[in-house]
């Protein structure tokens, strides 16, 4: 590892460790992924700080400290995106990004609507850096239609072969697909066939940990109380899946929480980064702005995932594991 890397790794692990409080909500946004980089946790949000942007363009945000969060500036425009008139919608919205990196390159995977009358459409824009800029690919990489809601995208590089698998679907179809992606990551080699996931909805994510593979997904009405996450795991990236249930749900003032990421903290720990509806003040359908929060996540002895609880403004982020 460079130096300035693990100066700035160990400076999060001691934070963490240290018992940081994390300062939730983090901020407005929805659908964040997340990413360590270089010792710190990094979010690629539909919207940020400040609003959704008209879903018209995306960026990025950086903390060291789970309170004080950096701007990293504007990755990629709508009209930056040549292809994406070519359906002949009257309006395009770019939601739920998901980023992955090979070979020094960073991948940025998109969803763009509509989803009716015309199909959804997955696309994918190469950088250098992280933080962008961004450049189209010049084609849409899957294209939905016959059932198939094409949003949502989630790429997983395999730590045991190298092999990337793209995971994307749902909302009104409810249904995942997952293809492998070929070395470019800017084209899908082969669709891999697997079993629709119990309770699945949309915005699927995979992590692995001790040789387990776990898939991770909202169940619900993005706007609804039902909102949450569940999860299932597997012997491989692609399944067979064994359902293992809810691990993230509303509670008496935070609701619907959901399309999530995970990501292990330089000192070990886990964490999920998800968005919620903060204390609404109104019966379903929630309206306004959704909020990123980031909480803890434990294991069982046995690899399951523990419920997660939601935490406040000031809450001890890193506790003992209990």
């Amino acid at each position: 590892m460079k130096k300035r890397h693990w100066f700035a790794a160990a400076a999060m692990a001691l934070t963490l460790a240290g018992g940081a409080l994390a300062d939730n909500p983090q901020f407005q946004g929805a659908d964040p992924h997340a990413m360590m980089i270089d010792g710190e946790l990094w979010v690629f949000p539909t919207g940020g700080p400040g609003g959704s942007w008209a879903a018209d363009r995306f960026g990025a945000f950086s903390s060291k400290d789970l309170k004080t969060w950096r701007n990293r500036g504007e990755l990629i425009r709508r009209d930056q995106i040549r292809w994406i008139g070519d359906d002949g919608a009257p309006e395009h919205f770019l939601w739920a990004p998901g980023v992955a990196t090979r070979d020094g390159k960073w991948f940025l995977y998109y969803s763009v609507g509509p989803q009716n009358p015309t199909p959804s459409r997955i696309g994918v824009a190469v950088a250098d850096r992280p933080e962008g800029p961004y450049r189209d690919s010049g084609a849409p990489l899957v294209t939905g239609g016959q059932g198939f809601e094409a949003i949502d995208p989630m790429v997983f590089v395999d730590p045991k072969d190298n092999k990337a698998y793209l995971y994307a679907g749902g909302s009104a179809g409810s249904r995942l697909r997952v293809w492998e992606m070929a070395p470019d990551m800017i084209h899908v080699a082969r669709e891999v066939p697997v079993d629709n996931p119990p309770e699945f909805t949309e915005g699927a994510f995979m992590h692995e940990r001790g040789g387990i593979y776990y898939l991770s997904y909202s169940h619900g009405r993005f706007n609804g109380p039902d909102y949450s996450v569940h999860y299932a795991t597997a012997s491989s990236p692609t399944g067979p899946w064994k359902y293992r249930g809810a691990i993230l749900t509303s509670d008496k003032h935070r609701k619907g929480p959901g399309h999530h990421s995970i990501v292990q903290a330089p000192d070990g720990r886990w964490l999920i980064v998800y968005h919620r509806w903060e204390r609404p003040g109104s019966p379903p359908p929630f309206r306004g702005e959704r909020q990123v929060a980031v909480d803890r996540l434990d294991y069982a002895p046995d690899g399951t995932i523990r419920r997660v609880t939601m935490t406040d403004a000031r809450a001890p982020l890193l506790q003992s594991a209990h």
